[in-house]
C-alpha cells in the first residue's frame, strides 16, 4: 500500500529529528522538542486514517517518537548520573526511517548519547574537560559507524535467527490447527455415530411400543374367547344334562317297574 502524504511528511519530520538529535545542540535549542511534539500529533492524526499503514509500521513510528521524546526528557535532568541511568532505559527504532541510512539513526544517537554521558560522568570523577572526553567518545562513535559491515552482517545472522523462529512459529501453527482440524473431524464423527445410536435406540423403543400394543390386543383378545369357549361348554353341558333328565323321564314311563 502506497504512503499517504500524511505518512510521507511524518517521515520528512522524523528523519529531521533524527538528525538534530544527532548534532550537539545548545541548551536554549528549542527546535527539536517542537518537532516532536509536532510528530506526535501527525502520528495520532495518521492512526486515524482509515488507510493507515501496517500494525508494525506504526508500532516502529510511535517506538521512534517515544524515544526522541524521552531524548529530550533525559537532557533536562540535572545531573550525568541520571541523564545515564535515563538513556539506558531509551529503546531506539528497530528499523532505518529513509533507504539512506544502513543502521537506524535512532540507534546511532542512543550510542552518542551513552557515550556523551558517559564522558560526562568520566569528566566529573577525573575532574577532566568533558569537551575533549566528547569528543573521543564521538571519535569512538565514528570508528563504530565504520564498522558498519559487521553491524550488517549481525544483523543479517539476526534475521536469519527470526526467520528461523518465524518458520517453527509458522510450523507449530500449522500443527495446531491440524490438530483442531482432525479434533474437529473427530467430534463430528462422533456426533454422528450418537446421533444413529439415538436413533437405532428410538426405533427400537418404538419397535417394542408397538409390540406391547400388539401382544395387549392378542392378550384381550384370547381371553375374549377364553371366556366365549367357557360359555359354550357350559350351554352344552346343560343341555346334555337336561336330555339325560328328560330321557330317563321317559324310560321310566314307558318301562313299569316290574312286580
Amino acid at each position: 500500500m502506497a504512503a499517504t502524504r500524511l505518512e510521507l511528511n511524518l517521515m520528512r519530520l522524523l528523519s529531521r529529528c533524527e538528525a538534530l538529535a544527532a548534532e550537539r545542540r545548545d541548551p536554549e535549542e528549542w527546535r527539536l522538542e517542537k518537532y516532536v511534539a509536532a510528530l506526535e500529533d501527525m502520528l495520532r492524526e495518521l492512526k486515524k486514517q482509515s488507510n493507515k499503514p501496517a500494525p508494525e509500521l506504526l508500532n516502529e513510528y510511535s517506538r521512534k517518537v517515544d524515544f526522541l521524546k524521552g531524548l529530550l526528557e533525559a537532557e533536562k535532568l540535572s545531573s550525568s548520573t541520571e541523564k545515564a541511568l535515563a538513556n539506558q532505559f531509551l529503546a531506539p527504532g528497530r528499523t532505518p526511517t529513509t533507504t539512506k541510512e544502513r543502521t537506524p539513526a535512532t540507534k546511532t544517537v542512543h550510542l552518542q548519547t551513552k557515550a556523551r554521558c558517559t564522558g560526562k560522568m568520566r569528566s566529573e570523577l577525573l575532574g577532566t574537560d568533558p569537551l575533549a572526553v566528547d569528543d573521543s567518545e564521538e571519535l569512538n562513535i565514528r570508528k563504530r559507524k565504520g564498522l558498519a559491515s559487521d553491524e550488517k552482517q549481525s544483523a543479517v545472522e539476526l534475521d536469519a535467527v527470526l526467520q528461523h523462529h518465524q518458520d517453527m512459529q509458522e510450523k507449530l501453527a500449522e500443527e495446531m490447527l491440524s490438530l483442531a482440524r482432525s479434533l474437529k473431524n473427530n467430534t463430528l464423527a462422533a456426533q454422528n455415530v450418537i446421533k444413529q445410536d439415538n436413533q437405532t435406540l428410538s426405533h427400537s423403543l418404538r419397535m417394542a411400543d408397538q409390540n406391547f400394543e400388539k401382544l395387549k390386543d392378542e392378550s384381550d383378545r384370547l381371553e375374549q374367547h377364553a371366556k366365549k369357549s367357557v360359555n359354550w361348554l357350559l350351554w352344552i353341558m346343560l343341555i346334555v344334562v337336561c336330555f339325560i333328565f328328560i330321557s330317563m323321564i321317559l324310560f321310566i314311563r314307558i318301562f313299569p317297574k316290574l312286580k
